[in-house]
């Protein structure tokens, strides 16, 4: 994904080949261009990967001022559904235990190395998420020159030997305990990558991405006026059971921003082990 001028870039694969997805628009519209031999399918996903079919009408968000308040000024806020397991999986992976900025580099790396330009006018250097044939063949020294660990790597070429199983959760699944057991069965997979990827792949409404370094102490600031550990946040979260995500949503979109108290995450280097 690429946000610039022109508006938002999306790159990804559907069973009609690869598209670059432009999304442009406006509080009442959107406007989608599409290149590639996948942009007829694209455009016709479209409505489902923009949470065009995510229903908030049951969520009672009366009872707190901050969320009521936050529903109101943000009428639109909708959970995206991508459709894509693995293209949301990998990077959960690449993404445990360590800072953004060492993820995102990590990231960019790998798939700039490995991955195939996108089709039409996409942004310079922009790339097609990798196949899962792609994740195999990466040799372990190009997992090393990223700064992604042995057990990382391991766990996203495990998701990748499993790919076609998971992917097939797209059909059955909308989220929930049973689609958290199948991600979780990805030896190295545990409960915030599997409800990273749930909330991407199938925009659950209810996957919470507990274990976070920050969304706990974050979410338990906005909603009770003091941070709160992941039991806490689970507590806090109980009353909106089955739409706790819409909520974590709800708070992050409000513009609350907690204090910040003591040291940040340390960027680890993991290339010279």
């Amino acid at each position: 994904m690429v946000f610039d001028d022109a508006g938002v870039w999306l790159a990804y694969r559907t069973v009609a080949g690869p598209v670059t997805l432009l999304v442009t628009g406006t509080r009442t519209e959107v406007r989608l261009r599409a290149w590639g031999s996948g942009a007829s399918e694209a455009l016709h996903q479209a409505p489902q990967l923009l949470g065009l079919d995510d229903d908030w009408s049951d969520l009672d968000t009366s009872a707190h001022d901050l969320l009521a308040s936050s529903a109101h000024r943000n009428p639109g806020l909708r959970l995206c559904r991508t459709g894509r397991v693995l293209d949301s999986l990998a990077p959960a992976i690449v993404e445990q235990k360590v800072t953004s900025a060492e993820a995102l580099r990590a990231w960019r790396i790998l798939v700039t190395r490995n991955g195939e330009a996108a089709p039409g006018p996409a942004p310079e250097r922009m790339r097609l998420p990798l196949l899962p044939e792609h994740w195999r063949r990466i040799p372990s020294w190009e997992w090393h020159r990223a700064g992604v660990d042995p057990r990382r790597s391991k766990t996203v070429i495990q998701a990748a030997v499993v790919a076609r199983s998971l992917e097939r959760s797209t059909a059955v699944h909308t989220g929930g305990h049973d689609l958290w057991r199948l991600l979780r069965t990805v030896n190295g997979v545990g409960g915030w990558t599997a409800a990273e990827t749930a909330q991407r792949s199938h925009g659950d409404p209810d996957a919470v991405s507990f274990g976070d370094y920050h969304l706990a102490s974050w979410i338990g600031s906005a909603l009770v006026g003091e941070p709160v550990d992941d039991d806490g946040l689970a507590e806090l979260l109980e009353p909106w059971a089955g739409q706790r995500q819409r909520i974590v949503r709800l708070v992050l979109a409000s513009g609350f921003r907690p204090e910040r108290h003591g040291p940040r995450m340390t960027i680890q280097d993991h290339r010279g082990h």
